[in-house]
């Protein structure tokens, strides 16, 4: 029975951004990659290529890690991976508890993910009665009741709330009272935690609504580009248009006469 704290990686003391910490999963999601095909090297043209970032922001990142390279070489695969790993916390054992396990909470369980970055799922809890025993990813759900004792025998500090948005503050609460100092939630509501806890949020709707708006502004740009050229194939208002017979027609006076034609 784990009844230790563990503790949290030394990130803010050290000095590193916010915005720099929020991309160090990015780069090891690609150091990982290259280290599974067994790649030695990789540039930071490269790597900031694979990790979607540019090279400049790149090379300041892993200057905060003490990482700089080498000039004609570039960085060391696996040293990356351990350097990043050990800044993010998981070259140690990180237990995770679930609550709520309708669809998406058994999705999240059964995310392969989760142990391969040093996240153990602890427990998988949910309100339903019905629920209790069944089993989910390999595990038996357990029922609320049980929620802070399996937080204190675990050395729970990370849960994941995936219940709908009415009960998810109160799990919230609950699992902050308990102990727990970093939430991933992902119930669509703004969650209130006291100062010294940590909240993310993955909304999916969000982040669809901001894929239609690129769309829709996407669909104006095309509108815009086809009706350009017809545009510019229309006479400007006052503007003489050269008639066949060689002569000028002149634009619509304030009176909206046009006169047929001009003296060329």
């Amino acid at each position: 029975m784990a009844t230790g704290r563990t503790h949290r990686p030394a990130t803010r003391s050290r000095g590193i951004p916010e915005a720099t910490v929020a991309r160090l999963p990015l780069y090891l999601r690609a150091l990982t990659a290259l280290s599974e095909r067994s790649v030695p090297t990789v540039s930071s043209e490269e790597l900031a290529t694979a990790a979607g970032v540019n090279s400049a922001k790149l090379r300041k990142d892993f200057s905060y890690l003490g990482s700089y390279g080498t000039r004609g070489v570039g960085y060391d695969v696996e040293y990356l991976v351990y350097q990043i790993s050990r800044e993010l916390g998981l070259t140690q054992d990180w237990p995770v508890v679930i609550v709520g396990i309708g669809n998406l909470g058994a999705a999240l369980a059964n995310y392969g993910g989760f142990a391969s970055r040093g996240f153990r799922v602890a427990a998988l809890i949910d309100a339903d009665p019905a629920m209790a025993g069944k089993p989910v990813a390999g595990l038996p759900v357990r029922h609320t009741d049980e929620l802070e004792s399996i937080i204190t025998d675990n050395g729970v500090s990370i849960g994941v709330i995936a219940t709908p948005a009415g009960a998810a503050q109160q799990v919230c609460d609950r699992l902050v009272a308990a102990g727990v100092t970093s939430i991933l939630n992902f119930a669509p509501t703004v969650l209130s935690v006291p100062e010294g806890v940590d909240v993310r949020k993955v909304d999916l709707s969000i982040e669809l609504q901001i894929l239609a708006f690129h769309e829709q502004r996407k669909a104006g740009e095309e509108t815009t580009s086809a009706q350009e050229p017809a545009a510019a194939a229309q006479p400007r208002s006052g503007a003489a248009v050269r008639t066949p017979a060689g002569g000028r027609a002149a634009g619509k006076g304030p009176d909206g006469d046009v006169p047929a034609v001009m003296p060329a």
